[in-house]
C-alpha cells in the first residue's frame, strides 16, 4: 500500500522524531501528542511497510537495521519537500520560468510590447505561438491566450487589454495621385487592399457606418493574410488598407500614412487576455498579464 495522504506524511514525521529523539516520550512531546500516540503511530506505519522500524525495551527503542535505511529515505523526502517550499517562496518574489502563450496573428504588431517585457523581467521564458484558431488554453497547456472579443468558458479567468479600432490609411504619395476619397462611394476608384482571415478565408469588411455605404462593394487589388503586409503595401504607395489603429500608430506619427473617411467608418475591437482559473496564480502569468494591459495600447512616446 501506498502513502497518498498528507496522515502518511504525518506518520513519516512522527517516524524521524522518535529515531533521532529515541523516545517516543520525546517525539511525542516535541509533535504535541502522548507517547502511546507516538507508538500506535509507528506499530501502524510498521504493518503498512511490512517490516520492523524499532527494537523495543521497557527503558529505550532503537533502530533496526530496516529502520536505519527507512530513516535516510525520510531525511530525503523532507529535505526534497523543503527544497521546493524554498523554490516556490522565492517564485513569488521573482517571476521565472518558462511560459506557454498564443496570441492571434496580428500578434506581430505586439512584439515591440513583448520585447519590453523580456528586458523587463529576463527570468521569464515566453514560448510563442501565432494563429487566429481558437485553441483550448487548458487542454493545450496555454499559459495565457491573447484574443480579440468575449470569452464564454467559465474554466477561465479573463483580462481586458486594452480597445482599438479599424481605420482606412493611405500614403501621401498615393492620396496625392489617386485622390483622397470624401465619402465610401469614392473608394469605388480606388486601389483597396484587403484583409483575408485565415481560419475562413473571408475577406475583413471595412467598417462603415450602416447609412454611409448600403450595398457598396469594394473593388480589391490584392489581398493578405497578415496586417503587415497590408501596411507595407500602404506605406509603398499601392492604395488604401483598413488595418487596427496600433498597427500604424507611428506611421501615422511619422506621416508617412493619413487616415481617410473618418466620419464614415465607426468600429471598436477588444482585446482580452486569458488563462486557466487557479487559487495560485504563477508570478510569471500575473506580470505578463499586468505588462500587456498597461503597455500594449499605450503610445510608448507618452
Amino acid at each position: 500500500m501506498g502513502f497518498e495522504n498528507l496522515d502518511s506524511l504525518s506518520a513519516l514525521s512522527a517516524f524521524v522524531r522518535a529515531a533521532e529523539a529515541r523516545s517516543f516520550t520525546i517525539a511525542g512531546r516535541q509533535l504535541g501528542l502522548s507517547s502511546s500516540a507516538i507508538g500506535k503511530t509507528i506499530s501502524r506505519l510498521e504493518d503498512r511497510l511490512g517490516v520492523r522500524l524499532f527494537h523495543r525495551s521497557t527503558r529505550t527503542i532503537s533502530l533496526t537495521q530496516e529502520g536505519t535505511t527507512f530513516l535516510e529515505a525520510c531525511r530525503r523526502i523532507f529535505a526534497e519537500i523543503e527544497n521546493v517550499e524554498k523554490e516556490f517562496a522565492q517564485s513569488t518574489g521573482v517571476p521565472k520560468g518558462r511560459m506557454r502563450v498564443s496570441l492571434p496573428l496580428v500578434g506581430m504588431l505586439m512584439m515591440p510590447t513583448v520585447a519590453r517585457f523580456l528586458k523587463a523581467y529576463p527570468g521569464v521564458e515566453l514560448d510563442m505561438e501565432f494563429t487566429d484558431h481558437l485553441v483550448d488554453v487548458i487542454d493545450g497547456g496555454y499559459d495565457v491566450v491573447v484574443r480579440s472579443g468575449q470569452s464564454t468558458d467559465s474554466r477561465l479567468m479573463s483580462r481586458h487589454l486594452g480597445r482599438y479600432e479599424l481605420q482606412i490609411v493611405g500614403s501621401p504619395a498615393y492620396l496625392k495621385n489617386a485622390g483622397t476619397p470624401r465619402v465610401p462611394q469614392d473608394l469605388l476608384s480606388h486601389s483597396c487592399l484587403h484583409h483575408r482571415y485565415p481560419t475562413s478565408g473571408k475577406l475583413q469588411a471595412w467598417p462603415f457606418k450602416a447609412d454611409a455605404a448600403k450595398d457598396l462593394v469594394l473593388p480589391y487589388s490584392a489581398m493578405a493574410t497578415t496586417i503587415e503586409a497590408l501596411v507595407s503595401m500602404a506605406e509603398n504607395d499601392v492604395g488604401l488598407a483598413c488595418v487596427p489603429d496600433f498597427a500604424v500608430r507611428s506611421q501615422i506619427k511619422a506621416g508617412a500614412l493619413v487616415t481617410v473617411l473618418k466620419d464614415s467608418t465607426e468600429h471598436e475591437g477588444v482585446f482580452r487576455a486569458l488563462w486557466p482559473t487557479s487559487r495560485h496564480l504563477a508570478p510569471r502569468v500575473r506580470v505578463f498579464v499586468d505588462f500587456l494591459a498597461e503597455h500594449l495600447f499605450v503610445d510608448p512616446e507618452h
